[in-house]
Parts: structure tokens; sequence; C-alpha cells
């Protein structure tokens, strides 16, 4: 199964969670700092992190940050915030997904599953392919997992990169929001939210708005699409 740290201070959530992790076979180990939870990720290799915010030493936010620049290990934050900036800002800063608290075991669970089953697609993975993808002055190269914007490079999350390499390979086609989760996000299901705060960051990374959309167009209620700009 997978390699669980479990970052939270509150101790009855964080034994609850470390019950839960344990008898579904995964292997758990927990912190309760975000300095502790950085001394972990350095030493020992994880499969997920679960992130709590309200952490005493260090906000959970910024912990994230710090996180990323010594790992890529999948990262879910757990949180009773719900304001949309602080999701949008997680999101941005590389979280994988988000709880809000109080929250299920059993949606902890396929959170999880479909996170671990992104991460173990992409170690097993099939080698993407060698071929740059242009789309107007977009050029995208899947297996460097770089891309340009008229010959500047972009600089693009993970999640970001995901996603405009899945639409510039189809271009002109509008893909369904639900495809869109499934493939990119290897969800079967999810809030359209997420992709609503990627899209956005990816709009402005390519110089655009919603309103005066150049490559990302989104048809509502149908789904979204990326083609050239006329």
């Amino acid at each position: 199964m997978a390699r669980v740290l479990v970052v939270e201070d509150d101790q009855f959530v964080r034994s609850a969670l470390i019950r839960h992790l344990t008898e579904a076979a995964h292997t758990v180990r927990s912190v309760g700092t975000a300095l502790e939870a950085l001394r972990e990720v350095a030493h020992v290799g994880f499969d997920v992190v679960i992130l709590d915010l309200g952490l005493p030493d260090l906000d959970g936010g910024e912990a994230l940050k710090m996180l990323r620049g010594i790992t890529d290990v999948p990262v879910i934050i757990a949180t009773a915030r719900d304001d949309e900036a602080d999701i949008v800002r997680l999101l941005n800063d590389g979280a994988d997904d988000y709880l809000t608290k109080p929250f299920s075991v059993e949606h902890l669970s396929a959170r999880m599953a479909a996170v671990l089953r992104r991460s173990r697609a992409g170690a097993a993975g099939a080698e993407p392919p060698s071929r740059v993808i242009r789309v107007g002055g977009l050029s995208i190269d899947p297996l460097r997992r770089q891309a340009e914007l008229d010959g500047a490079p972009l600089d693009l999350t993970r999640r970001e990169f995901d996603l405009l390499a899945f639409l510039a390979g189809r271009p002109g086609v509008v893909v369904p929001r639900k495809e869109l989760l499934a493939e990119v996000w290897q969800q079967s299901y999810g809030d359209d939210q997420t992709i609503d705060v990627h899209l956005s960051w990816l709009r402005r990374k390519l110089g655009e708005t919603a309103a005066k959309p150049r490559y990302l167009h989104t048809l509502r209620g149908v789904g979204v699409k990326l083609e050239p700009p006329r």
C-alpha cells in the first residue's frame, strides 16, 4: 500500500487518521509540526503527505512551499479553511488536493486513492510522447515538460503543465470537464472549482482572461478547448 506522512497537531484527529490509515494497510508516520514534517520528508520516502494548515510552529501554507522546494511527493491539504483565496493560493503553491474539515474517512480514502493512482502512473509511466506540440505561439514539449509562449519560457506548476499539454494535444476540441478530471487529475468525480482555479492561473500566465480569451475557451455547461488565436 502507501507510505503516508500525517502532519497534524490535534492529537485526537491525528490518532484517528493513524488508526484509519493503518487499518487500510498503509504505513503511517506522524508529526505535529512543520519543521518535523520537513525533516521526515528529507530523510524518508513517502507516497503521500496529509498536511494540516493550523500547525503550531509554521503556517501549513508556508510549510507546503518549503516541501515543494525539496520534494515532489503528492500533498493533500486538510484544512478547516474554506476561503476561495486560500484554496487558490494552496493549489498554486503545489497542493495536489484539499479537504475541508470535518471530512469522513471514506472521503479521505477516495482522495488518497486518486492522488496515489496519478503518482504511481507517472512513476510507472508510460513515457510521454517525444514530439513537441505547437498551437499558435505555444510550444509544448511533454518529454522535457517545458512550455513556451512566443519563444518565452512559461513557468508552470505541475498541474498547470499537465492541463495545458492535455488540451494542446486536442486543439480545437471541446473537452468535457469530467474528462479533464479523469485524465489530468485521475479522478472519477470532483469539484469543478479545482478546474476553474487552474484555468484561471493558466490564463494569467498565457496573458489572457476568461472575458478576453486567446487560447483557452470555456463553453459553459460543455467543457474547455484550446485553439490558436484568430
